[in-house]
């Protein structure tokens, strides 16, 4: 940007915090610059002068309160200081409820256009700016969100000058000539400690990296569960960034090659933001870094500009949510960051991009796990986002996809990622409510734990197969796979002909234990849209300690090898369980089951029982080289 800039204009603007804070009349609307960016040495003298003014309402956004405003709003009754706040969180926590009237409740793309508009105008804006250029800009460094929309539609601009803070590129600059009264002031800037790390956020880590695949773009909110799963990327390739905050772990993805920005379709190579929270390595990074943009709240936090981006992946933490999927983003103790009004933006617009995905992350419980945070229906809590937004949830027991399903679809997700100690109870609440059936049984399996770490994925003639084990999400699927199937393999897999598949029956199939009973599906396509392509069970016998296992492939991946992989991965739960050995019935025309069993690494006993053919094999035995021709996968398998 070039403009003339006569220096001795910044010198006739220089006073004193006092003088300038003096010039603060009564009535009049303040605002404060947000988070990490706040003035301090303005904050301190409006503190001072407030006993001066009467109806003086400050307005803010994400407010680091290092002087008591708000104790002070409260003790004179609001009648020396209103305030109004954008963000304060929910309101579940009492410090935080106890100024719930002051929240503003308002989308963060939308208060600039707010202040722009004057239908809220700013008579007075504190702000904290950079030294200048040479040619008279300020840059608002860390804190340009909805700052630059007030500082350019006020009244009266007071600027804090700190060389600390530093110069951030992008539409990010105010003009000496739009500053009324500089302020002088070096200090540290704000900086944010490390949070105790969460006890579940490695286990809701494990469960992100399958959302974010090469070249995604991210927004990841603030928090000790985000810190974890940004952690967890370190292995991907070409990510971008176009986020709310740029933090300390986010600069750690740039500065080891993981964000290179260079599949971005807008503002291609460069790291978008419109602040930063985090420590004094990370203000130093973004001094002047060409890599970085920030840009205002109206531009980040638009759905439309976020929807643009391929592969948008938005991740941040909800605190509760009910069974329909309804979402609290309360602000916590330990992570007063959660629910920042700009969510809402960055969901919907990951939800319109290409590829995009929305993932909310949710400790199953409260803080000392007497309370599940999973509910029923929410109660008197405001809402922030509305179930029709919600799209994937994970946590520490599970991920899934509520996006498209039906509110028994959803109560079932819900619950199968529940703390276990709590399915039940949500169970007989969600039939209760007619979310449920009321002909549905709750099955014990459903109180299983996941095993997530059983997940894998193959690629088969360069299609990608996920395989897993069931959940009782997957209900529909597996009778879909069955109604899909030959008629001749639904003959081989049940013994006699088949037509109906109902629910009761299926619910055998996927709702497991995932312990004495096992079901393995391989899918392709979306996460929570997959289509089932093959289904291998075991059931224990207790008294033997042996499974009976059977493996079905759909018509489309015969001959692919996708049986024998089943057959493994059952192998492996089953030793690691350390279940005995295996069972499988069958007939002599089943030459593929058969041949598939046989590729176990233990010698096959075969016997004849009422014409059917019992293959058995203990694990006991010594292992040995699969039976010469065993591995041809044909039929059924």
């Amino acid at each position: 940007m070039k403009s003339s800039y006569d220096p001795k204009v910044y010198a006739e603007k220089k006073r004193s915090a006092a003088e300038a804070v003096r010039m603060i009349k009564p009535g009049q609307r303040v605002f404060i610059g947000s988070a990490c960016g706040v003035p301090q040495a303005l904050v301190r003298e409006l503190f001072l002068a407030t006993r001066l003014f009467a109806d003086v309402e400050v307005v803010r956004q994400l407010s680091m309160e290092i002087f008591p405003l708000s104790f002070m709003a409260d003790v004179s009754m609001d009648q020396l200081v209103n305030l109004r706040s954008f963000y304060i969180g929910s309101g579940r926590h009492p410090s935080i409820a106890r100024h719930m009237r002051t929240l503003t409740p308002i989308n963060l793309s939308s208060i600039p256009k707010l202040f722009k508009t004057r239908r809220m105008p700013v008579h007075a804006a504190l702000i904290q700016t950079s030294l200048p250029d040479s040619e008279g800009w300020f840059s608002l460094g860390i804190s340009v969100d909805i700052t630059l929309a007030a500082a350019m539609s006020a009244d009266l601009v007071i600027a804090q000058v700190n060389r600390e803070m530093p110069y951030v590129r992008g539409n990010s600059l105010i003009h000496a000539k739009d500053i009324d009264v500089i302020v002088e002031k070096d200090e540290p800037l704000m900086t944010i400690m490390n949070t105790p790390e969460a006890p579940f956020a490695h286990s809701m880590a494990a469960c992100i990296s399958e959302f974010v695949p090469d070249g995604s773009t991210l927004q990841i909110g603030l928090g000790t569960v985000h810190k974890t799963v940004i952690e967890s990327l370190s292995q991907k390739n070409d990510l971008g960034i176009h986020t709310q905050y740029m933090t300390d772990e986010l600069m750690a993805l740039v500065q080891k090659g993981v964000v290179t920005n260079a599949r971005k379709e807008i503002n291609p190579g460069r790291v978008v933001a419109s602040g930063a929270v985090g420590s004094r390595d990370l203000y130093r990074f973004l001094d002047d870094n060409e890599a970085v943009e920030f840009h205002p709240s109206d531009y980040v936090n638009d759905p439309d500009v976020i929807g643009r981006h391929s592969r948008m992946v938005s991740i941040n933490m909800a605190t509760a949510m009910d069974l329909t999927g309804q979402v609290v983003t309360d602000a916590l103790p330990i992570n007063n960051f959660s629910g920042v009004s700009g969510m809402t933006g960055f969901i919907r617009g990951a939800l319109k991009a290409e590829e995009g995905k929305s993932v909310l992350l949710l400790p199953s419980t409260t803080e000392d796990g007497k309370e599940s945070n999973i509910v029923p229906a929410l109660g008197n809590v405001p809402v922030v986002i509305p179930r029709a937004d919600v799209h994937y949830v994970v946590t520490e027991y599970g991920a899934v996809n509520l996006f498209g399903k039906s509110v028994q679809e959803r109560a079932m997700a819900m619950i199968s990622i529940a703390h276990p100690d709590f399915r039940e109870t949500l169970f007989q609440q969600a039939q209760a409510l007619n979310f449920i059936g009321s002909g549905r049984k709750f099955r014990k399996s459903i109180m299983g734990i996941y095993p997530i770490m059983m997940e894998t994925s193959v690629d088969l003639n360069e299609q990608r197969v996920r395989i897993r084990p069931a959940k009782p999400v997957d209900l529909r699927r597996v009778q879909e796979f069955f109604y899909d199937m030959d008629k001749a393999d639904v003959i081989s897999r049940f013994f006699h002909e088949r037509k109906i598949f109902s629910w009761r029956t299926m619910e055998e199939i996927s709702q497991i234990d995932y312990q004495k009973d096992m079901t393995l599906v391989a899918l392709v396509g979306e996460f929570g849209f997959g289509k089932i392509v093959g289904v291998a069970e075991y059931f224990l016998n207790e008294a033997t300690n042996m499974a009976e296992i059977s493996v079905a492939v759909g018509k489309d991946f015969k001959r692919r090898g996708l049986g024998r992989i089943l057959v493994q991965k059952l192998l492996d739960a089953a030793r690691r369980r350390e279940i005995q050995g295996f069972v499988a019935y069958t007939t002599r025309q089943n030459k593929p089951m058969i041949n598939l069993f046989k590729t176990l690494p233990y010698p096959t006993h075969t016997a004849v029982e009422d014409d059917m053919l019992v293959l058995t094999c203990r694990f006991d035995a010594p292992e040995s080289t699969p039976q010469q021709g065993a591995c041809k996968e044909n039929g059924l398998v």
